[in-house]
């Protein structure tokens, strides 16, 4: 007792001698003002924020996501604005021999004066900006930042050469890309302080980073290599670096160099826990307090969360071409998502609700992959924590997108720094599946008209600087800092214009849309990996009301001239709709067709990638989200609706999904299974006509196999006595182990929507109030097809645009936090004419 007295009153006074000298931190995102720069009047300003969002704020302009809006606040890109802030530093903070001003993200042109002193000048909205402060910093102190217009530095570098890169300028200033305007997003192209500032001081010795490399990892152990970087103003005799995690203590002592300098120490972790996508397993995450002292003085403390995995892009040649699949822990894994851009065209608004519930709607939809694309931005750091927590992995692309980039020593050396800087922030993530240098800027070269008007010299110049940032300056960075994850060049690895896209690599297959093809063409060109398809619908009736700001919906309103960026966009969804539906002229209901005819063709293509599996691997649709309310490719409007195609996807993407498909008048039907053990149960196929009677029955006991896509059944349609206009086939299978349950169906009609002879709408609701909102239960005497329910009730139908079958009842969730829903609408095919 006395022993343990000892130690306890020994552990305490060590404690009370450990002086704390950690770095101090202020943020500065108070007290901030602006105003156009040859102004006296100042206005105050939200930091993090931008110019937009802040003469919004003061009623400067107009909500540029209503009507035509967009179109009269393109002014404020042009001009020049400052932003400034007054700040004190006490004592403590004055005292220490360091002091760092850090911008973690200026957009874009900018000039910083502290106590009007220029300390300096920026470039680049994606890298940070970090300036020794010490000799300036005072009690009271004055903040100016001046923003320039894009468009006057862009057309000066412009003139530097001799010929125009493609599209236009904005090749030459690192932001976001898609500000410029895309065939989904407005012009609005921001400028400010988009991301913190903050101010650290300390004396000596910081830490800067830890990164946790992973050097080998199996069942019994995961062996770690921790790369730590201490920048110290001298050197230091010795320096301890502590790692708790799972209640063991590593501890590293070593000397400090001089400046700033990179080193590392092992570690094992016993009997790992593996990260897993959450449809495989738990995204187990490992915490970890991290500690670094001098002596007796504790100058830092940080935590890490680390997922221990293995992630490899594989490309093999095979006797059809080259293979592209991600192999999670040495499994092949099917990936199933979408494309994702940023979630508003002012990205001080989104918030961290925003992000907690687009991942929650990713998760429900049974998808394990996103693709940050290369036109936005790279995402805020909640969006990969949130990633790591919930089991999906992200295929980063760099901010490259759709263009031939300069290739001049400033711009690389730029695009280097930006790409260390992202790099680095980002490696310690479990979610991060692969690094892709660009978003079509190969296709684009290759096979949309660039090269016409160029020199073979000014050809050879702009392929050199492709190159020299897609070929060495990204996949060196990624070597050097995150060599556990692959590199690819450029995403799609050929155009649809190349035979090759169909069997080597990953595609972009646009035939369907850009070029009217029938949505029929997804079934019969399957690529290796699927990573941009797409169509169009309008959005949610809420979202048209907000930007028409009328309560009826009209599909012919003038703020579509800006909310439709597609040129043939409105003449697409048309001709398609003429192919597959009746087209009804109510705006309500060509509104719900889209939406059906949107979530028709993505699923269809969906489900044929997922048939062809392991030949295909993956299929990440176009888009998932929307950065303002418009007519556009996403599953879920800017409003955060769920269109038809996201609950669609939502089935299309489970882990046991039943698919059929007609081939040469016999219907193939198939079960998928994305699990790691093999399944056995009952397999049923049910047709009925649309009144209930059954007309044709197949069942069988089947066995699945792990990983795989199976085909199950042929049935020659002469076997079923009915003309194909008159039934639906209903296919079901349920499987039972120790360990879980499955049981799924799947509805599958042969005739083209507008061809079936559907009965009336006929369709009885009964609603019950809940804690969290109301339980619906849809029934019907005969078969209703695509019900969809709607209301003006904020809120989440837990299934919509669903088949009812006759007399059956389907149970829907509607979550909200409305005390009353009064106003439930109702669709159905059944109901268009």
């Amino acid at each position: 007792m006395m022993n343990r007295i000892f130690m306890l009153l020994a552990a305490f006074l060590i404690i009370r001698c450990v002086k704390n000298d950690q770095p101090t931190v202020v943020h500065i995102h108070k007290n901030w003002k602006f105003k156009q720069l040859e102004d006296t009047t100042w206005k105050s300003a939200t930091v993090p924020g931008n110019v937009y969002s802040d003469l919004l704020n003061h009623k400067k302009i107009p909500d540029p996501f209503v009507s035509s809006n967009e179109l009269n606040v393109q002014w404020a890109s042009k001009k020049s604005w400052e932003y400034q802030t007054t700040f004190e530093l006490d004592p403590k903070t004055l005292s220490k021999s360091n002091i760092e001003l850090s911008f973690e993200g200026i957009d874009t042109y900018a000039n910083i004066y502290l106590n009007d002193t220029l300390i300096g000048l920026t470039n680049n909205s994606f890298r940070t900006w970090k300036y020794d402060i010490k000799e300036l910093a005072k009690k009271e102190n004055t903040l100016k930042l001046h923003f320039f217009p894009t468009k006057k530095l862009e057309i000066s570098e412009s003139r530097k050469i001799d010929y125009n890169l493609p599209p236009d300028t904005r090749v030459f200033t690192r932001k976001a890309q898609f500000q410029y305007g895309w065939d989904w997003g407005p012009i609005i192209n921001t400028s400010g302080i988009w991301k913190p500032i903050k101010i650290t001081s300390w004396n000596n010795m910081k830490l800067d980073d830890v990164y946790f490399k992973q050097e080998k990892l199996t069942d019994s152990v995961a062996s770690l290599s921790v790369k730590y970087t201490i920048s110290s103003h001298t050197a230091v005799e010795e320096a301890t670096l502590e790692i708790k995690f799972d209640n063991t203590t590593h501890k590293i002592a070593t000397p400090v160099k001089k400046g700033t300098h990179t080193y590392a120490t092992n570690l094992e972790i016993k009997n790992p826990k593996r990260w897993w996508t959450y449809s495989l397993g738990e995204p187990y995450l490992y915490k970890f307090d991290i500690t670094l002292k001098e002596g007796r003085y504790l100058k830092a403390k940080q935590k890490a969360t680390i997922g221990l995995r293995t992630i490899k892009l594989i490309t093999e040649k095979d006797s059809k071409g080259k293979t592209f699949y991600f192999e999670l822990n040495g499994v092949p894994v099917f990936m199933k998502g979408a494309n994702y851009i940023p979630q508003n065209s002012m990205q001080n608004k989104v918030t961290d609700a925003h992000y907690e519930k687009l991942l929650n709607d990713v998760v429900d939809a049974n998808m394990n992959m996103l693709r940050v694309w290369g036109g936005g931005i790279y995402e805020n750091d909640i969006f990969y924590d949130l990633c790591d927590e919930k089991g999906i992995l992200v295929w980063q692309d760099f901010m490259f997108a759709c263009a031939m980039y300069p290739g001049d020593n400033p711009f690389l050396k730029n695009v280097e720094k930006e790409a260390i800087d992202q790099v680095t922030r980002l490696r310690n993530h479990a979610s991060i599946a692969l690094w892709c240098g660009n978003n079509e800027n190969n296709e684009g070269w290759k096979r949309w008209g660039w090269q016409a008007d160029k020199t073979e010299a000014q050809k050879k110049e702009i392929w050199d600087g492709y190159l020299a940032v897609f070929d060495s300056i990204l996949p060196k960075t990624v070597a050097k800092l995150n060599p556990e994850i692959s590199y690819w060049e450029s995403s799609p690895s050929y155009g649809r214009g190349n035979p090759k896209y169909e069997f080597e690599g990953d595609a972009h297959d646009w035939w369907v849309w850009h070029d009217a093809y029938p949505f029929e063409h997804f079934e019969k060109k399957v690529p290796r990996f699927m990573s941009e398809f797409g169509f169009q619908s309008f959005p949610s009736y809420e979202a048209i009301r907000y930007f028409t700001g009328k309560d009826s919906i009209d599909i012919n309103h003038d703020s579509y001239t800006t909310h439709q960026k597609h040129p043939r966009g409105f003449k697409l969804i048309r001709d398609y709709m003429k192919r597959d539906y009746k087209v009804p002229e109510n705006g309500d209901d060509y509104v719900y067709v889209s939406q059906l005819l949107q979530a028709k063709g993505i699923t269809m293509g969906v489900e044929a990638q997922r048939r062809a599996m392991p030949y295909c691997m993956g299929s990440l649709y176009w888009q998932l989200n929307d950065c303002w309310p418009v007519v556009s490719w996403s599953s879920i409007d800017f409003m955060g609706n769920w269109k038809a195609l996201h609950y669609q996807t939502k089935k299309s993407f489970q882990d046991v999904l039943i698919s059929s498909v007609v081939e040469n008048d016999t219907i193939k039907t198939y079960i998928i299974s994305d699990k790691l053990a093999a399944l056995k149960g009952d397999f049923s196929i049910d047709f009925i006509d649309f009144n209930g009677k059954k007309i044709h029955n197949v069942q069988q006991q089947v066995s699945i196999a792990p990983n795989t896509s199976q085909l199950i059944a042929k049935t020659p349609l002469k076997h079923i006595k009915a003309n194909v206009n008159d039934y639906v086939m209903k296919s079901s299978f349920s499987s039972t182990s120790d360990s879980s349950s499955i049981k799924t169906f799947s509805p599958f009609y042969v005739a083209k929507p507008k061809d079936l002879k559907l009965p009336q709408q006929d369709v009885s609701t009964k609603i019950t109030k809940t804690d969290h909102g109301f339980i619906i239960k849809v029934s019907a005497t005969t078969l209703q097809k695509n019900v969809f329910l709607y209301t003006n009730t904020k809120g989440h139908f837990s299934d919509n645009f669903f088949d009812v079958f006759p007399n059956e009842t389907k149970t829907i969730k509607f979550i909200t936090k409305a005390a009353a829903m009064d106003d439930l609408g109702i669709k159905t095919l059944n109901g268009i004419q």
